[in-house]
């Protein structure tokens, strides 16, 4: 009986961990509503007119619920997104990810034909000499990016936050890079590098 007893309470614990660690599945419909105040910033779908505001529209769910959860807990610091994402629960940030996924994304061209050139070179070939990898490594030679290994699409990202985000991992600023993948890539590039890959990117499709 006591054996008996012991095979239930191992089994009934197993079932405990495999419930507390089913995934959460996002609602698209609900995350419209919750989306309602996303919009001042990002666009009622996804597309941020300002561009110093990322645009989130065919985003990579996983990578929007990391981020949010990284705002959350404070491991990537922002004075606006940190309320923003102080209340959320798990469920929020993955109905939010699904809906803002789904959305279509709209690509504009870069403001700086020349500055695109070069940045197009280092997208895909990276700089050699100055051990810079090639983005497209990670991000794909379209800028899908990598959706199960957490690498985000960056075609038709706004430029500006684009730079800034490079800068941030940069200066160490933002630490949320797994194995300091960006950061080291980052550092290793100067300004006009960067400037060159965001402007690039924006028209990247």
């Amino acid at each position: 009986m006591k054996k008996l007893a012991t095979v239930v309470f191992v089994v009934m614990g197993a079932v405990g961990v495999a419930q507390a660690a089913a995934p959460v599945v996002g609602n698209a419909k609900a995350g419209q509503n919750k989306a309602a105040v996303c919009g001042a910033c990002h666009g009622a779908d996804g597309n941020s007119l300002v561009p110093m505001f990322p645009k989130l529209a065919g985003q990579h769910p996983d990578y929007i619920v990391k981020q949010l959860t990284s705002f959350k807990a404070g491991d990537r610091q922002d004075p606006t997104m940190a309320p923003m994402a102080a209340p959320l629960n798990a469920q929020d940030m993955a109905d939010l990810a699904a809906y803002f996924s789904a959305q279509k994304l709209v690509v504009g061209a870069p403001m700086n034909a020349e500055a695109a050139a070069v940045g197009r070179k280092i997208f895909n070939g990276g700089v050699p000499t100055k051990g810079v990898a090639a983005c497209i490594a990670c991000h794909g030679p379209s800028g899908a990016g990598n959706g199960p290994a957490n690498f985000p699409a960056l075609s038709g990202q706004q430029g500006m936050y684009v730079a800034k985000a490079l800068r941030d991992f940069k200066s160490g600023a933002r630490t949320t890079d797994p194995n300091r993948m960006m950061r080291d890539v980052a550092a290793k590039m100067s300004d006009e590098e960067i400037d060159a890959v965001a402007e690039y990117i924006s028209g990247l499709h």
